[in-house]
This record gives structure tokens, C-alpha cells and sequence, in this order.
């Protein structure tokens, strides 16, 4: 996994991405943290988390995308259906379903320039380390990057 800081929107807008992947409930709302920028940014890919059941268990793991043209750049977002809820006591992320997502990700998208935040280790409370590991086992060598949100000085590989 590599890391650097920086904005994963805006990286992603500059053509630094082909793939950005962030963590979704099962509302079907993106109104807060990361999701709330993407809504706003790439309606596209709000357009898609409709188009899935909103409340389903059976979301959980599973994925939504949506692909634009930004600046001449083609881009994919995939919505991942890392947990239930936003919001509650103790972690929210479910680890399976972060499994699952990176799984479909690397499935779906060979080859291609992946960026991420720290999926499921913000509003969704997960232990970092954990999902890092599981992302890292997931993706393999596949050309993925952990965008810290900060300046845009890179950091080293992990």
C-alpha cells in the first residue's frame, strides 16, 4: 500500500486515479464525511447507490459504481457497502464486508490506479490496522494508494 497525503477528490479530478473507493452504508443518503464530497462531485455515483435497495442486508460487501469523464480523464467511483449504519456506539465497520469490496474491487478493476481513504476507519469507528491489512491482502500488487486527507507531501510506502 502506498501512502501520501492529500485530497482523494481532487487527485482523483487531476488524473492521478482511475479507480477511487470509499466506504458506504445502506441509506442510500452520502450525506456526510467523504461520501457527502462525492455526492456533491460526482452525482454519477450517487445516481448509482440509488439504483441499489435502500435498508438491504444483502448490500453488505456488495459494490455500486458509476464512471464519468472529468477533464478528458475517465474515472471510476465505487461505492462500497462497508457497513450498516453512520452512526452508534462501538465500530460500525464490518471487516467481511471490507474483505468482500477489496475482492470485487481487484476482481473488476485489474491494473488499474486505485485511491482510497481510510475506509471504515472514520464515521464507521474500525480499527485502521486491521482494515489496512485486509486491504493490502485483497489488492495485492495491484497499484492502490491510501490518500491520508492533508498536504500533498508523499509519505513512505507501507
Amino acid at each position: 500500500m502506498k501512502v501520501i497525503r492529500g485530497d482523494l477528490i481532487r487527485l482523483a479530478l487531476d488524473g492521478a486515479f482511475d479507480v477511487i473507493v470509499h466506504g458506504c452504508n445502506w441509506t442510500c443518503t452520502m450525506g456526510v464525511g467523504i461520501a457527502k464530497t462525492i455526492k456533491e462531485i460526482f452525482p454519477e455515483a450517487y445516481a448509482a447507490d440509488l439504483t441499489t435497495t435502500k435498508g438491504s442486508h444483502d448490500k453488505l460487501g456488495s459494490i455500486s459504481t458509476a464512471t464519468v469523464t472529468r477533464g478528458g480523464h475517465q474515472l471510476t467511483i465505487v461505492n462500497g457497502y462497508t457497513q450498516f449504519n453512520w452512526r452508534g456506539p462501538g465500530g460500525l465497520v464490518d471487516y467481511a464486508a471490507v474483505r468482500t469490496v477489496m475482492k470485487d474491487v481487484r476482481a473488476k478493476f485489474p491494473a488499474r490506479r486505485i485511491g482510497y481513504p481510510r475506509i471504515g476507519a472514520g464515521l464507521a469507528k474500525g480499527d485502521w490496522t486491521r482494515i489496512a491489512e485486509i486491504i493490502d491482502a485483497e489488492l495485492g500488487e495491484e497499484d492502490h494508494t491510501l490518500v491520508e486527507f492533508g498536504s500533498l507531501v508523499p509519505s513512505a510506502d507501507r
